[in-house]
């Protein structure tokens, strides 16, 4: 087992395999110290992601060795020595987790039509007839070993290692939400309607994602799965274990009415007339559910939101509008509100306003933004907060996911919410600083995965100053160097040619086989299969949401706080 910091908010834990993985995470269920955000199992790694105001990283990389030197040694539940490169000595199996898992699980039953696209050919690749391959899937005892890629998909594993699929050699760029598929050992369905690679051999009915209920994955890691033939589905379609509920989620039902009302409260206080490029509904995002593949999400610019809303008297997380380049809002009651984050023109009722203040509107008046002349997001705080449907516990729309108020739209109209905290405070001038145009310093923790890359190229990563490109958004920045540098990977025999997919978070600084780093942002995946040669710090993570394609990044080194 080896602990290595994963930015300033997270520890990663490199394990021998999946079942010494899981054979942790289970131990680490217990109650264990104020300050644990979440539990993130992947294939060969676990990352414990933290609070650091309440649990600094000794301490938690304290509870964690503790915790697993306390795994009974009398059983075959060890989860091996104290480096990854032990092996697999002394490593639980499967079928010993899962006989566990299942004296406290139920067996959850999925029924499927297999007629997928790739059942014919997939069969054939294996030197079977689809209906045994088919007997296989419908016989295998399989178990969630972790979720990720996208909320409620869960990765399946079975102790039938029979199961060892190739990937599709060309991903697909819509895969149909409840396709059930297989990959390498595992098999899984898809939640949405999305891109994949997994060879697809039916489909399920089941609703895999909820982001409404309190158990929003049925598909949630450590359950136990049987899957069942069936030439139609019933209706309305429901497994037939726990974790009922309605069919596969729509679009309408996962976003809510176009009021965006949380409670049917009549106080519509703010009409869109212009939505501009983007325009969002974000509070400061969602802890505790990265497990089951959703993402912290909120604003990118998290210090402009808590600044708006202290201005106007709010509760710093309450839910505001994140506006990229420009927008225009007409409010309909007397409202306080404040605009931060991006500098550009801003005028209420055609008069022109200051950023940083708190600003009162006349029913009627129209508040006009940008457009965004240094930055890019504007952030703007409105008396209350905004009212609308909370998922996974959070306001803050996560469009990629399908989590939380869908993107706004001219003629949506917004209420507001109760989020006071006080009276709204004096304050007679503001002095911030606009955000900056030119090169910018960011500070990253080295990565878990550092080592991947030649010298030269970890040297030529904090050398270089790199340009954001146009495929940039709320997921994550590209670079590029204007010299056309890129990072090369190290040729140690040692590394596999592929990583297994492991935990990402927001900074996460993954290269891909290009060379050409991304930064991972607030909407980014919880998962992810490129190395992280870098982590920007938490405390430099907000300049992500302002900078503009063109712009200049450097990384600089910091220390990991402990």
């Amino acid at each position: 087992m080896r602990i290595r910091a994963l930015g300033d908010r997270a520890l990663f834990v490199d394990l021998p395999d999946l079942a010494a993985v899981l054979t942790l995470h289970e131990a680490l269920q217990a109650p264990g110290p104020a300050g644990v955000e979440d539990l993130v199992p992947a294939a060969r790694t676990l990352a414990v992601l933290l609070d650091p105001a309440r649990l600094s990283l000794d301490a938690a990389r304290t509870w964690l060795v503790r915790t697993a030197g306390e795994i009974t040694p009398d059983s075959d539940r060890t989860i091996g020595g104290a480096s990854a490169e032990d092996g697999g000595a002394g490593v639980a199996d499967v079928d010993d987790y899962a006989g566990r898992q299942a004296s406290s699980c139920d067996e959850l039953v999925l029924d499927v039509v297999y007629d997928g696209d790739d059942l014919v050919d997939l069969a054939t690749l294996l030197g079977v007839s689809v209906d045994d391959l088919v007997r296989r899937h419908t016989g295998a005892a399989w178990r969630v070993a972790f979720g990720g890629f996208a909320p409620g998909f869960g990765y399946l594993v079975t102790d039938d290692d029979w199961f060892e699929v190739p990937r599709r050699d060309s991903p697909r760029t819509r895969v149909p939400a409840g396709s059930v598929a297989l990959a390498g050992a595992f098999s899984g369905a898809y939640p949405r309607e999305g891109p994949g690679g997994w060879q697809l051999i039916g489909r399920t009915d089941a609703p895999l994602w909820r982001p409404r209920d309190p158990r929003p994955a049925l598909l949630a890691p450590g359950t136990l799965v049987r899957f069942r033939a069936v030439d139609a589905f019933a209706s309305p379609s429901a497994p037939s274990a726990a974790g009922s509920g309605t069919a596969l989620t729509s679009d309408d039902e996962a976003h809510g009415a176009r009021d965006l009302a949380a409670t049917g409260r009549e106080s519509s206080a703010v009409v869109v007339v212009d939505a501009g490029m983007q325009l969002l509904v974000e509070d400061l995002g969602r802890r505790g559910f990265a497990s089951v593949g959703a993402g912290r999400s909120g604003a990118l610019d998290r210090a402009a939101l808590r600044l708006g809303n202290r201005l106007i008297g709010n509760r710093e997380g309450a839910a505001g509008l994140e506006v990229v380049v420009g927008a225009r809002l007409r409010f309909e009651q007397p409202t306080w509100f404040a605009v931060t984050g991006a500098r550009g023109a801003l005028r209420l009722g055609g008069h022109p306003i200051e950023p940083d203040a708190a600003v009162h509107a006349a029913a009627g008046d129209e508040l006009q933004l940008g457009p965004a002349e240094h930055g890019l997001r504007f952030s703007v705080a409105l008396r209350g907060g905004i009212a609308v449907p909370r998922e996974l516990g959070s306001a803050a729309s996560d469009i990629g996911a399908g989590v939380g108020p869908a993107q706004l739209a001219a003629g949506d109209v917004l209420t507001l919410g109760d989020a006071v905290a006080g009276a709204i405070p004096a304050v007679d001038a503001l002095t911030v600083a606009a955000p900056p145009d030119e090169e910018v310093d960011v500070h990253v923790v080295a990565g878990p995965r550092a080592d991947w890359f030649t010298l030269a190229a970890v040297a030529a990563f904090y050398d270089v100053e790199w340009e954001v490109t146009q495929a940039s958004n709320r997921v994550g920045m590209r670079l590029r160097s204007p010299d056309g540098i890129t990072l090369e990977r190290s040729p140690d025999p040692r590394l596999p040619a592929e990583l297994p997919s492991e935990a990402m978070v927001p900074g996460c600084v993954q290269v891909p086989p290009s060379g050409e780093p991304t930064v991972l942002l607030a909407d980014g995946p919880v998962t992810g299969g490129y190395p992280v040669i870098a982590v920007v710090t938490d405390a430099d993570l907000d300049l992500f949401g302002q900078l503009r394609p063109g712009q200049r990044v450097r990384f600089r080194h910091a220390r990991a706080a402990g």
